[in-house]
């Protein structure tokens, strides 16, 4: 089995983690372990690489019938599909687990008073966490704001800021039904220059 946990950093997931490894009996798989070890190495993490190193180990461990439970952000579709694939290829069960800390002020102070636990890791400040959590609210609530741009007919120029410049945050699976919101929404703003 598969336990693929995400969450903000600070939100609990890694103790999360560390108990079912404990209660399952399971390899506790952590991506800030992974990428600062890539780091250390000379290796420059500017995207999945260490999702994609994470992936390939816990295929072998998956495949040599052990329980994984995967600590990560996790925090776009990309990340979430890998970990599904894994699951499916190894022929086992996913189940994923998305961790919150549902007190602001409790996440800000945990955030804050943390302290590093893997040598040369640079724990991400409140500020980073914020910024996080804003980028993944932005996916899940684009729909929503185009949807609501498009009722209220502002401004065709507003629209499309507002509309491209969400995309990048959004679920693969999401993004031609955004791309066709914004060329249906051309061809209203067509219509109506031409009345």
């Amino acid at each position: 089995m598969l336990l693929i946990l995400g969450g903000l950093p600070g939100a609990g997931k890694s103790t999360i983690a560390r108990r079912l490894a404990s209660e399952f009996q399971a390899i506790h798989l952590r991506i800030d372990s992974i990428e600062q070890a890539l780091r250390n190495a000379g290796f420059e993490i500017t995207g999945p690489e260490g999702y994609i190193a994470a992936w390939a180990a816990a295929e072998d461990m998956l495949h040599a019938g052990h329980t994984v439970v995967a600590d990560s952000v996790n925090p776009v579709e990309y990340t979430r599909t890998g970990w599904r694939r894994i699951a499916d290829c190894a022929g086992v069960p996913a189940v994923e687990i998305h961790i919150i800390c549902g007190e602001e002020e409790e996440h800000r102070q945990r955030v804050e008073s943390r302290v590093a636990d893997i040598a040369g890791h640079e724990l991400p400040t409140w500020q980073q966490v914020l910024e996080d959590h804003h980028t993944a609210e932005l996916g899940r609530r684009s729909l929503v704001a185009l949807r609501q741009l498009a009722a209220d007919r502002k401004d065709w120029t507003d629209y499309v800021k507002a509309s491209t410049d969400l995309l990048p945050y959004l679920d693969e699976d999401k993004r031609p039904e955004v791309e066709y919101a914004i060329g249906r929404a051309y061809l209203n703003h067509l219509r109506d220059e031409d009345r």
